[in-house]
């Protein structure tokens, strides 16, 4: 009876927990220091930081642009241009292909040079991504005390040198915060580049269709970058907040 006893108390303790394998981080590490992985995370660098300085470039005049001026059609470039913020990404992609592949609208002048290319990642990464800057650029700019551009013109500066001068630094957390929003959404762009640029290693294989690829075969490497990309984003989540006067923990900027 003892034995019975003992034999069901023990029957009905809880198993122990399974621990982790033996030098789970170790490997994560080594998974990111791979070759094939590291080129997916050169390549996102690099595609993002072109994406991003194109952006800069032509976005920050446009957003200008569009903030100062009232013309005939206005809603209807404001809306064309926020349009990829609501678009589906595989839409974005055959979008692209529509437009810059070689059977596309202007595919007679581009032919295929952008289609499974590097350049192609930059094209779709910025046309997904230019939208999240304008919307921010544009509201900063729109959120200027007009007295100091008024002033500005009084003293007879001229409209470009206002621009540099005083809108863009008035302007400047605002800008900043759009930046990181682009940033973000490029790093995190899948649908459209697979569809215009597909995924090539080395060429076209950014961190999150190097994560799809990995998922099924390598998980300890697609673990890898999705922690890198979440801690990217984490990084880049705070730093709008900080820029937009929230404060580290979501009070109120003193």
């Amino acid at each position: 009876m003892r034995m019975k006893s003992a034999f069901k108390v023990g029957a009905l303790e809880p198993p122990e927990p399974t621990r982790p394998p033996p030098h789970r981080h170790r490997r994560l590490a080594l998974s990111l220091l791979s070759s094939l992985l590291f080129h997916a995370l050169l390549l996102s660098v690099q595609t993002t930081a072109v994406a991003l300085a194109l952006i800069l470039l032509v976005g920050t005049p446009a957003a200008w642009l569009l903030a100062t001026r009232r013309f005939r059609g206005r809603s209807v470039v404001i809306t064309l241009v926020e349009l990829p913020l609501v678009l589906p990404p595989a839409v974005a992609g055959i979008a692209l292909l529509a437009s810059l592949g070689p059977q596309g609208v202007f595919g007679g002048a581009i032919g295929d040079r952008l289609v499974l290319t590097t350049a192609g990642v930059i094209v779709a990464l910025t046309f997904v991504s230019a939208p999240f800057y304008m919307r921010q650029a544009q509201s900063a700019f729109e959120a200027l005390d007009p007295t100091w551009l008024d002033a500005s013109r009084t003293l007879g500066a001229t409209e470009a040198r206002t621009f540099a001068r005083i809108a863009i630094p008035g302007a400047g957390s605002g800008l900043l915060a759009g930046l990181a929003l682009a940033w973000g959404r490029a790093l995190g762009e899948f649908g459209a580049t697979l569809m215009f640029a597909g995924s090539f290693r080395g060429i076209t294989q950014t961190v999150p269709l190097a994560i799809y690829e990995r998922f099924g075969t390598d998980f300890t490497g697609a673990l890898a970058l999705s922690a890198v990309l979440v801690g990217v984003s984490a990084a880049l989540l705070l730093s709008v907040k900080l820029l937009s006067g929230a404060g580290w923990l979501g009070g109120a900027a003193r």
